[in-house]
Order: structure tokens, then sequence, then C-alpha cells
């Protein structure tokens, strides 16, 4: 097809999103799947010998054109972005929904030992977490998976490339050395993925860790990408001032 890398250049420049080589196709129905491919990889050559102000990258299953990290103060200057704003429950409750999903919530509350629902009601406003249904137990509680914005977020390709055991493992053990308190796996493996959303100030956004959840921004939309977001099919939810307390056991 010809042409076909600067059009793929036009698209990626004007979406607000990472473009899959599906989305692609169906955009350039006499492309085939290869000759994408093809296309992207090109461009992605390009930008790096020229090295310019950005770069093609590989992330949430696509394609996205992102500025250079080390441009990211003058970016902020420019745009002056709000940051996405989390706090150590909800990453914490993230990072069990990354690595366990599909996961129900009585999952995560055992794993924690504290109610997460508000905590996960935080994640679903910010669009990192979805709902895949419900499972077919008593009481058929709904399902959590993480969204493609996570893997955009955190710019990884698909969940694959989540950290290893072996890394978070040699992350606590280092931030064990600077603190007399024993860190959990959990907040070790919030640390190492927060660390590799650094490239995300390029386009405008970074992750911030919080005090308590729900203090991010006002302007966040509600989630989408769930199934049944009907008040009446939720889930009973925490008090919305404190999300993370901790589970009364029953007699």
């Amino acid at each position: 097809m010809e042409n076909i890398k600067h059009i793929i250049e036009s698209l990626l420049f004007v979406a607000e999103e990472p473009l899959t080589v599906d989305r692609i196709k169906s955009i350039l129905s006499q492309a085939e799947t290869a000759e994408i491919r093809s296309a992207a990889a090109d461009l992605a050559a390009e930008y790096e010998e020229r090295q310019g102000g950005f770069y093609l990258d590989e992330v949430a299953g696509g394609y996205q054109i992102r500025t250079r990290p080390e441009y990211t103060e003058w970016i902020k200057k420019l745009i002056q972005p709000k940051p996405l704003r989390l706090s150590k429950p909800a990453l914490e409750t993230l990072v069990i929904i990354a690595y366990k999903q599909p996961i129900i919530r009585s999952d995560i509350e055992h794993i924690r030992g504290v109610d997460c629902g508000g905590v996960l009601r935080v994640l679903l406003e910010r669009k990192l977490i979805r709902v895949l249904g419900r499972k077919e137990i008593a009481g058929r509680p709904l399902i959590y998976a993480t969204t493609k914005r996570f893997l955009e977020i955190f710019d990884l390709k698909s969940l694959r490339d989540l950290p290893t055991p072996k890394e978070i493992e040699e992350l606590g053990a280092a931030a064990n050395e600077r603190t007399t308190t024993p860190m959990l796996d959990t907040a070790a493996t919030s640390e190492t993925l927060l660390e590799s959303s650094g490239g995300i100030e390029a386009a405008g956004e970074r992750i911030e860790e919080t005090e308590s959840p729900g203090t991010g921004p006002a302007e966040d939309e509600p989630a989408r990408d769930t199934l049944r977001t009907a008040e009446n099919d939720r889930e009973p939810e925490t008090d919305a001032d404190d999300p993370d307390q901790p589970i009364e056991k029953s007699s």
C-alpha cells in the first residue's frame, strides 16, 4: 500500500491512546498485518536515528508516539499536568489485582487483611481496573482485572512485562536496608511499578503517591469498560472518607 508509513504516522499523531494493529487495519482495510508492523518498525527506527523530541513506543498492546523523558521539565512548564494520585493502599490493591487477576473482592481483602471497597472504587474511577463480570458462586461477586489504561500508565506492552518476583524481591531487600520495618511484598511491588512508569511523564502525566485515597484530580471521569455499572449492580462500598478500614470478623 502506497504511503502506508506516513498514513500510520498521521494516525498515531492524532490518536489519544495507543493504536493496536487491528485498529489500524480496520482503517487501512487494504493493508496486511505484516505490512503495518513493518511500517511501524520503520517509523520507530527513523525516530531513533533522528534522536528528536519524540519516539514510537509499543505500549498497552499497540503503538503510541511519546515525547522523550529528558524533555519532561520543559513539557511540564507548557501543559502543567496534574499527576495521577494514588495512596499506598490503592497501589497495593492495584498490585494484587495486576498479579492475581481475574480476582474477586473477598480474595483481595484476604490478602490485604482490610476492607477494600473504597479503594476499588477509586481504582475504577481512575480507569486502572475494570469489571469482567460476576463469578458464579454464592453472592455472584464482581470479578476485577486491570485495563489497557493501566498498561499505558505504567509503560507496559502487556501484563507479561510486569516486574518479576526476583526483581520485586531485590527491590524489597534494598528497601529493607533503608528501614527497620520490613516492607510488604505488595509495597515493594508498588514501588517497582512506580519506577517503571517514569516514562509517562513524557506524555504529560506521572504517578504520585499520596497519604490517603480519593484525593486525586477532581476531573476524573467515571470508569468505563465495566459491566452493569448501575448503582444497584455494584458491591457495597465503605465510607469514601475511610476506604481502608479493618474487616470485622464474625463470631
